[in-house]
């Protein structure tokens, strides 16, 4: 009868991998009291395949949350349209209250009756019927008791419901954070707040009582239609959509690239679900750096970022955003800080990496993520970001109409504030950024506009933070020239008109640096010449950006991704 009810409140399982004769432990490590023999591919099948009680039973149950899903996102478009058709008046709410809340008790008595209603049963019924779900489930239970390596290798060649799947790392693990006070605290690690819309203002008990409407429809806007629209993957039907898609993604990182998978707990709650493929036992040099990708905003590690540091040959950290996948939690800005701390941490003290032997790698927007991780952890070996953009305030307004500009800047910057470049400069390490020549998301006007790319305001922040005397008028106005080229043909004969001289500017960067030390802002270019800065300018600005000839969504290949130029 317990196993039994372990079946029926057991998580569902969606495939079992094949075991490989590399992940079998070591003969000379001892078989635990509570490990169980995993199966092998010679005798089970690598997609699970459930009896007809517990396939018919969760495709109901799946077509119940997908309905819930399509009447939650669709009620405030039925909302409106019941109301220009006049049936929200008194006379005609009354009755449909009386019927709604008939409706309402009726799914209340059923979520009450779910553990005693058959069809919930007839899962737990078909998967204590089948033997490779009670293997699984008895390995799972195993593992809960005693998460040795033995048994966490075991439960590795299952992909199951990532909720059930044991936390492999807490955020106050490492023994360092336990002992000082500098580490985040359960509300969330520090921040960039933004300045406030009317600096000088008083603010007084009349002034907040005025702001306090705005304020309401900000946050009301940031949590319904403004998360949901900054962070596609994160909607539920999105994902259900995407499920095969993500679960053969994920099989291949398993079974082709021998992938760990690791469940990691934030400091606000939140368990970030994560895929490690280790390349250190190779005999590439790269593998022994470690990539941490940090995806999109409708990106999984499954299917996303992760492929082209593993093309190339290094060993990558891939994890999901809050809300995506196996991840928990909503994607906003503190929610995801604090699951790239949790990352980093786990790749420091569990993984074993070095941060100067750590990549941090970020694909459109998963560009804050990695410039805050870059700022908190300024030893990390360097940092790329590809078709990523310097604020989100301008992108939000050019998909809103013009009146609401300023109920969007107010969203933006109190609750979904991704400011890149401000994070960016506080990083003194090396930084690769790569433009896409064709990107149709970050631009704010047409894809063939390149001038209007994010991401050369990206380059100029960072440029102007960096070598603000050579980034005066003349090196602005070369390098605004250079940006506009929309060709490479274009690119060389604006760098050969200035008649750049590489070695030259290279000398003097180094010369400065031996006398000034490496820490940025420099103030190289101070006494020179506005032809010396023309050409110190544009070079700077072909190390730091690289053009990619494609959209906003075209994978990167693995040639393309190459390491951040530094003195």
């Amino acid at each position: 009868m317990a196993k039994l009810l372990s079946c029926v409140l057991g998580p569902r399982l969606y495939k079992i991998y094949r075991e490989r004769d590399s992940e079998r432990a070591p003969a000379s490590v001892p078989e635990t009291p509570t490990a169980v023999t995993a199966p092998h591919s010679s005798s089970w099948d690598t997609y699970y395949q459930p009896r007809a009680l517990e396939k018919h039973a969760d495709s109901i149950l799946a077509l119940a949350s997908v309905f819930w899903s399509i009447s939650y996102y669709s009620s405030p478009f039925a909302f409106f349209y019941l109301y220009r058709k006049g049936y929200l008046s008194l006379s005609k709410v009354v009755p449909f209250s009386h019927y709604a809340g008939t409706l309402l008790l009726l799914l209340a008595g059923v979520a009450c009756l779910r553990a005693l209603f058959p069809v919930l049963f007839l899962p737990g019924i078909g998967r204590w019927t089948n033997p490779q779900y009670r293997q699984f489930i008895t390995i799972l239970e195993a593992t809960h008791r005693n998460q040795s390596s033995e048994n966490k290798r075991q439960l590795a060649n299952y992909n199951f419901d990532f909720r059930s799947w044991p936390v492999d790392f807490h955020w106050e693990e490492p023994s360092s954070r336990k002992e000082s006070r500098g580490g985040p605290s359960r509300r969330g690690v520090a921040l960039l707040r933004p300045e406030p819309l009317h600096r000088g203002t008083a603010d007084t008990l009349l002034n907040r009582v005025k702001k306090l409407p705005c304020q309401i429809t900000s946050y009301l806007v940031a949590h319904t239609l403004g998360r949901r629209m900054l962070y596609p993957g994160s909607v539920y039907l999105l994902q259900k959509a995407l499920m095969p898609v993500l679960l053969q993604g994920q099989a291949r990182l398993v079974e082709e690239c021998n992938g760990r998978r690791a469940k990691l707990l934030a400091c606000d709650g939140n368990e970030i679900d994560t895929m490690f493929v280790d390349r250190r036992g190779t005999a590439e040099p790269q593998g022994q750096k470690l990539v941490i990708c940090c995806e999109g905003n409708a990106g999984f590690y499954e299917v996303g970022c992760v492929s082209t540091p593993l093309e190339a040959g290094y060993s990558v950290l891939g994890w999901n955003h809050p809300g995506f996948a196996g991840s928990t939690g909503v994607p906003f800005p503190q929610n995801e800080a604090n699951a790239m701390d949790v990352v980093v941490q786990f790749a420091i003290h569990r993984l074993g990496f070095q941060p100067q032997d750590i990549i941090i790698y970020a694909w459109s927007i998963g560009g804050f993520t990695a410039t805050w991780a870059a700022m908190s952890y300024p030893d990390v070996s360097a940092m790329i970001l590809d078709a990523s953009f310097d604020d989100l305030v301008p992108l939000a307004l050019k998909v809103m109409p013009d009146s609401w500009r300023g109920l969007v800047t107010r969203t933006v910057r109190q609750h979904l504030n991704l400011n890149n470049a401000e994070q960016l400069c506080r990083y003194q390490g090396p930084v690769l950024l790569i433009r896409r020549t064709k990107d149709e998301i970050i631009t704010t006007t047409v894809p063939e506009d390149i001038m209007s790319n994010r991401g050369n305001d990206l380059l100029l922040k960072l440029l102007q933070h960096r070598y603000p005397r050579v980034m005066a008028e003349e090196g602005l106005r070369v390098v605004r020239q250079w940006l506009e080229a929309s060709s490479q043909l274009e690119e060389a004969s604006i760098y050969s008109r200035w008649e750049v001289e590489e070695d030259w500017c290279l000398s003097v960067l180094r010369s400065y640096q031996a006398e000034h030390g490496p820490d940025f802002p420099w103030s190289v270019g101070e006494d020179m010449s506005a032809d010396g800065r023309r050409q110190l300018a544009l070079f700077l600005a072909r190390k730091h950006l690289h053009n990619f000839e494609a959209t906003h969504c075209t994978p990167l290949p693995a040639q393309n991704f190459q390491m951040p130029w530094h003195l």
